[in-house]
């Protein structure tokens, strides 16, 4: 008998190729999402609900019966009503009605260098969230990624945009700070495996490649065949020309936590690399494919 379990976001980024990889195996999936009668890739193969945050009873009731729970549910900047407290008081909720429920595992997506006494945001809710689940009682995995790249991914395919229609691309600072990124489908790889053991776990999702911000852009450049003139800038005058391109494309291109999270290497690990795929090999491979388009967040959680 296929066994049943539950993504939140399928039909987004990476909750969707996490519910591939449970389907190609045979299984059920239920996507919790804020979209549910969003058409996509997976619109008819998997069972979708709200996630009914306001309502905790509902949502337990929606995870009865399901073994593996897989978090991907947050906000990657605070939008209106949608900010990073409310997200920590919704993904309570989640971590509650899968209490209830009796989830057999809980399977957490974080963020490298996760931490409570973090001065960002972003960082500092999700430590909020991975001590939450380590109280919870459940059965836990957390898995780390640092910044994730494939064919949906945004900051890439949007420095990939900006190459392809700029003439000049501003990097804050020196560039020289470095990043680790992995492959959205090594990281999916890894939460499955992360499932279907039993001790409680934390886990970094990384990459085999480590490359500067500079690196990273003159790679990106190279594989779209880009002539943009590349300025190292203040990065408050480089935040405030993606301000200027943000306006031009409605949406919210990069914030100040994101250029100091850069900067400060957290998406960065010191665990060595957990995944496979090199993303300089991928981006020559899909050179004709990335940038074609500019990628919104607004777009595609809110809009």
């Amino acid at each position: 008998m296929s066994a049943r379990h539950v993504v939140t976001g399928a039909f987004g980024y990476s909750g969707k190729y996490i519910a591939r990889l449970l389907l190609a195996r045979g299984d059920k999936v239920t996507t919790l999402t804020g979209h549910p009668d969003r058409q996509g890739e997976l619109q008819g193969g998997v069972e979708a609900l709200a996630f009914n945050f306001d309502r905790p009873d509902l949502l337990a009731k929606s995870l009865e019966g399901a073994e593996w729970f897989f978090n991907t549910y947050w906000v990657r900047f605070s939008y209106g009503a949608n900010t990073h407290e409310r997200a920590i008081a919704n993904t309570r909720v989640m971590i509650d009605a899968a209490v209830r429920a009796r989830i057999r595992r809980f399977i957490h997506v974080s963020i490298t260098n996760a931490s409570e006494q973090s001065p960002l945001p972003y960082f500092r809710g999700k430590g909020e969230i991975e001590r939450m689940i380590i109280e919870s009682g459940l059965s836990y995995a957390i898995v780390r990624p640092t910044v994730v790249f494939g064919p949906e991914d945004i900051l890439i395919n949007n420095i990939a945009w900006l190459l392809r229609k700029f003439p000049v691309f501003a990097i804050p600072g020196s560039g020289d700070y470095r990043l680790q990124p992995v492959f959205v489908e090594d990281m999916a790889e890894l939460a499955l495996d992360a499932a279907a053991r039993t001790d409680n776990q934390i886990r970094d999702a990384v990459g085999p490649e480590i490359v500067s911000f500079n690196e990273l852009v003159a790679a990106i450049a190279k594989a779209v065949g880009s002539r943009a003139a590349i300025l190292h800038l203040p990065p408050a005058v480089a935040w405030t020309l993606s301000r200027i391109v943000g306006m031009m494309t409605g949406d919210v291109m990069l914030t100040k936590d994101e250029v100091a999270g850069l900067m400060a290497e957290l998406l960065m690990s010191g665990s060595p690399p957990t995944c496979r795929t090199r993303l300089s090999e991928w981006m020559v491979a899909n050179a004709d494919r990335i940038g074609r388009n500019y990628a919104s967040e607004l777009a595609r959680h809110y809009r």
